[in-house]
């Protein structure tokens, strides 16, 4: 039984892996041919795209899922604080290992440091505004309520300010270009804008099915192993579903190109800590338990780390590789409770 869940395993990553070769492939050409900034191809293109599957975890969880309410939500919740603790350890640590791997561990990491600081600093203020969240009594719908709106807007805001940060990092050369053809082009099939998009949405269709494919896999290896709720669904089910991010960045900080890569990753980041809290703060489960609590925490440790790194010019895949101590404290804390 484990063998075929390898097996199942081995088998998603590969379509996973497929998918995102199309995708660094496609969402390249696409913005070459608009003239986009890497960031915001990064943050908010490839962001959106590639975070289709740990959205859609923590929706199925809670409004379809078998098991009684309590259980669901907490599923739910468990899934969405675990993106955003997965995207600042373990993705930072495979984007240092593979950047040392193939480049040196004290070679510079150089994304394009505005957006960098941009989308680290909206992730935190976004994160700190779900956490005060969790103090909020559940018969105080109309303060939830205001948090959500604040964190949708904080989201809205960002993707704004991106979009016009786009022109001026493309003077400055910053512009994304691609440095291979279309992979679905072909002498017969002229590359075109349609074209583009339909490899776009191959590229998603893989991933998503891979992503789900991995989620089934891990699930079943679960269940044969005991392995608990909250630790499925905070740290085993995130590892799936920030596969795509993953497997962008690394294909991305090998060709050098650090500002697409960390502008998956952290503009992921925004996203699921802005809209994917503002859905979890209307569930029951959305409060101040000490499991939740260290989540956040270590997860904002790990950003601030980051951005110290940042700010300081020190940005090396060296540097990076303490991220990781985040994911390993909570898998011990979490084993041991």
């Amino acid at each position: 039984m484990l063998a075929f869940d390898a097996g199942t395993l081995l088998t998603a990553l590969l379509v996973i892996l497929a998918g995102a070769e199309l995708f660094t492939n496609a969402v390249e050409h696409v913005g070459q041919r608009y003239h986009l900034s890497q960031g915001l191809v990064g943050s908010v293109l490839a962001a959106i795209a590639t975070a289709l599957p740990e959205t859609i975890i923590p929706i199925v969880a809670v409004f379809f899922g078998g098991a009684s309410t309590t259980v669901r939500e907490h599923v739910g919740i468990g899934t969405i604080l675990g993106a955003p603790l997965m995207l600042a350890s373990v993705a930072m640590v495979l984007i240092a290992v593979f950047a040392g791997a193939k480049r040196g561990w004290h070679d510079p990491l150089t994304p394009e440091s505005s957006g960098l600081h941009r989308d680290l600093l909206y992730f935190l203020v976004a994160y700190l505004i779900a956490l005060l969240a969790l103090f909020i009594p559940l018969n105080q719908a109309a303060p939830r309520m205001l948090a959500s709106t604040a964190l949708v807007f904080i989201y809205v805001i960002y993707v704004r300010n991106t979009v016009r940060a786009s022109r001026f990092l493309v003077e400055q050369g910053h512009g994304t270009t691609a440095d291979a053809p279309l992979l679905l082009a072909r002498p017969r099939l002229r590359q075109t804008l349609a074209l583009e998009i339909a490899q776009l949405i191959l590229s998603l269709a893989l991933t998503i099915v891979g992503a789900k494919l991995f989620v089934h896999g891990v699930e079943q290896v679960a269940q044969l192993t005991g392995v608990g709720v909250l630790v499925l669904s905070l740290l085993i089910i995130p590892v799936a579903t920030e596969m795509p991010e993953k497997f962008n960045s690394i294909l991305w900080i090998r060709r050098r190109k650090d500002t697409l890569a960390f502008g998956n990753v952290t503009g992921a980041l925004v996203f699921q800590g802005t809209l994917l809290p503002a859905f979890g703060i209307q569930l029951g489960a959305w409060q101040a338990r000490s499991d939740i609590l260290l989540a956040m925490a270590l997860t904002f440790a790990a950003i601030l780390w980051i951005l110290f790194l940042g700010l300081s010019r020190r940005l090396k895949p060296l540097w990076l590789l303490p991220c990781g101590v985040a994911y390993v404290l909570m898998c011990v804390l979490l084993m041991q409770a």
